[in-house]
C-alpha cells in the first residue's frame, strides 16, 4: 500500500538527520539551508512485537514485517507559497503525502544556524502553518468562482455539493485556519479530495531535543509548548533526539542493545515516530502465519476482508469467498493453532467482516 508521511519542517531544524536514523538512507544532512532539495524517500519496517510472539507457534523460514513510506521534503522558509526558497518544489511534493510528521526544533546550539536567528518551536510552526495555508487558499481561490456559479444552476448537484464544503474551508483558510481543523468527515474530505489540499492532511509534531534533554525530554520548556499547541489541533507529539537516533542507526546487535541500556531507553526513539505515523494515517496490521512466513500487512482501519485481501493480491479480492480468522490474542492464550480450532476460536468470515488489528487470517478465493 502506497502509503506516504512526508517529513516537513524548517531548514537546520535536524529533518535530514532524523531522516537518515529512520531508514539508514544517508541522506545529506548539513548545516545549511535546502540542504535537502529533492524529496529523499525510505521505506521503513513497523516494529511489531506480535510477529515474534506469533512466530513462537507457527515456526517459520521467514518474518516479514509491513511497513510504511517516509519522505525528507526541503526546507521550508516564509514566502514559500509566493515561490521562495524552494517553495513550489516544496509544496508540490508534500501534495503527494498522506500524512504530515512535521518536525520541530527544540534544542539550542550555536554551532547550528537557526534561519530566524532564535529557537522558537511555535514561531516555526506559524510559519509553515502560514505558507501551507497560503497555499492551500491559492488552490481554493481558483477553483471557488466556477463551482460558486456552477452550484446556482439548478438541478446541478454535484456542484452544490461541492460547493457546501468549499465555502466553509475558503472561510477557514481566509481566517487563517488550517482544514485539518474543521472537523470535516470522510465524505466531505472525498468532496475536495481533487484539489489535494494540504491542510486537510493529518499531522503530528516531532520534537527533536539536545542529547542532555533526551532522558527527561517531556519535562523540557520548548516540548511542553509544542504540546500545549498540539492539543488545540489533537495532534499526537513524539519527543526524540536526532543526534542519539543517528548514532543508533550506526550500530547494531549487542551493541546497539547495549548503547540503548546505556542510554535507559527500552527501544530507539523512532519506532515511536513509526507508530505514531501508522497510527495518525488511521492503519491496522493483520497477518499471515504459515510455514513459509509469518507476515504483518497493513490496511485502513474500517476495511471488509475483500478489500484486506485486495492488499495481497487483487486476485484475493476479486475472487474473495471466505477468511478463515482467529485473533492475536486466541494464539497468545491458547498456544497454538491446533488448540483455536480444538476451542472453536478458528472462524470462517464472509464479505462483510470488518477486519480487526491483530487478526490472523487465512483467505479462499477463487478467480
Amino acid at each position: 500500500m502506497g502509503f506516504k508521511c512526508g517529513i516537513v519542517g524548517l531548514p537546520n531544524v535536524g529533518k535530514s538527520t532524523i531522516f537518515n536514523a529512520l531508514t539508514s538512507a544517508k541522506a545529506e544532512a548539513a548545516n545549511y539551508p535546502f540542504c535537502t532539495i529533492e524529496p529523499n524517500t525510505g521505506i521503513v519496517k513497523v516494529p511489531d512485537p506480535r510477529l515474534r510472539s506469533i512466530s513462537q507457534y507457527i515456526k517459520p523460514k521467514e518474518i516479514v514485517p509491513t511497513t510504511m513510506t517516509f519522505v525528507d521534503i526541503a526546507g521550508l522558509v516564509a514566502g514559500a507559497s509566493k515561490g521562495e526558497g524552494l517553495g513550489n518544489q516544496f509544496l508540490g511534493h508534500i501534495r503527494e503525502t498522506d500524512a504530515i510528521a512535521h518536525i520541530v526544533r527544540c534544542f539550542d546550539d550555536p554551532n547550528i544556524i537557526h534561519v530566524a536567528g532564535k529557537v522558537d518551536p511555535l514561531s516555526d510552526i506559524e510559519v509553515i502553518d502560514t505558507e501551507l495555508i497560503l497555499a492551500d487558499l491559492e488552490a481554493v481561490s481558483k477553483r471557488y468562482s466556477s463551482i460558486e456559479k456552477a452550484a446556482r444552476v439548478p438541478g446541478n448537484k454535484e456542484a452544490a455539493i461541492l460547493y457546501g464544503v468549499l465555502a466553509p474551508v475558503k472561510k477557514a483558510l481566509e481566517d487563517g485556519t488550517p482544514v485539518r481543523a474543521l472537523g470535516l468527515d470522510a465524505d466531505q474530505l472525498k468532496v475536495i479530495d481533487s484539489l489535494h489540499l494540504i491542510t486537510a492532511k493529518k499531522v503530528m509534531y516531532v520534537c527533536n531535543v539536545h542529547e542532555n534533554d533526551a532522558a527527561n525530554a517531556d519535562a523540557q520548556e520548548l516540548v511542553q509548548r509544542v504540546k500545549a499547541h498540539a492539543a488545540k489541533e489533537k495532534a499526537p507529539v513524539v519527543t526524540i533526539c536526532g543526534k542519539i537516533e543517528s548514532e543508533l542507526a550506526e550500530l547494531e546487535g549487542d551493541d546497539r542493545d547495549a548503547f540503548l541500556k546505556e542510554m535507559g531507553m527500552p527501544e530507539p526513539g523512532l519506532n515511536r515516530v513509526i507508530r505514531a505515523g501508522y497510527d495518525l494515517l488511521g492503519l491496522q496490521t493483520y497477518f499471515t502465519a504459515g510455514e513459509k512466513e509469518v507476515r504483518a500487512w497493513t490496511f485502513q482501519k474500517g476495511w471488509k476482508a475483500p478489500a484486506c485481501a485486495g492488499v495481497i493480491h487483487t486476485d484475493f479480492e476479486r475472487g474473495f469467498i471466505k477468511a478463515e480468522v482467529y485473533h492475536y490474542d486466541d494464539l497468545m492464550r491458547l498456544k497454538g493453532e491446533q488448540a483455536i480450532k480444538d476451542a472453536g476460536a478458528l472462524r470462517l468470515e464472509g464479505k462483510e467482516y470488518v477486519v480487526r488489528d491483530g487478526d490472523v487470517m487465512h483467505f479462499r478465493f477463487a478467480v
